[in-house]
């Protein structure tokens, strides 16, 4: 029986990172990888990302400098939608890159815009009009 740090997770991982993300994921984890999707949901989503300290959107903008610093595309690309699901704005987003960009180096802006451009294409977003 799922445990009431997990249901509180899965409720936010699933309103960050969408709930078809969230359900494939679990569903997709087979019985190796089940225990660490519950651990996920358990730990990160419904720990951290559930105190009152932070609202999502501010989490979000620390955890893509995060992801930039730390060169995770794939991540950082999961938790750039996160972001915008979490009313993060086009300029907001633009201001992580750039911090980022100046503390984590330019090779890591560059691969960051790169993947912004490609997320932001993927969901209809035009950031010349939209921003």
């Amino acid at each position: 029986m799922p445990s009431e740090q997990f249901e509180t997770g899965l409720k936010i991982r699933k309103k960050v990172l969408g709930e078809e993300y969230v359900e494939r994921s679990l569903a997709n984890a087979g019985s190796f990888a089940a225990e660490f999707q519950d651990w996920v949901t358990s730990y990160a989503w419904g720990g951290p990302w559930a105190r009152e300290g932070l609202p999502l959107r501010q989490r979000s903008m620390i955890n893509l400098a995060m992801l930039i610093a730390l060169n995770r595309g794939d991540e950082f690309k999961l938790h750039l939608r996160g972001a915008i699901n979490n009313g993060c704005t086009l300029d907001e987003i633009k201001e992580v890159l750039l911090q980022a960009t100046m503390y984590c180096g330019f090779p890591a802006g560059v691969t960051a815009f790169k993947l912004t451009r490609e997320v932001f294409a993927d969901m209809g977003i035009d950031p010349e009009k939209d921003a």
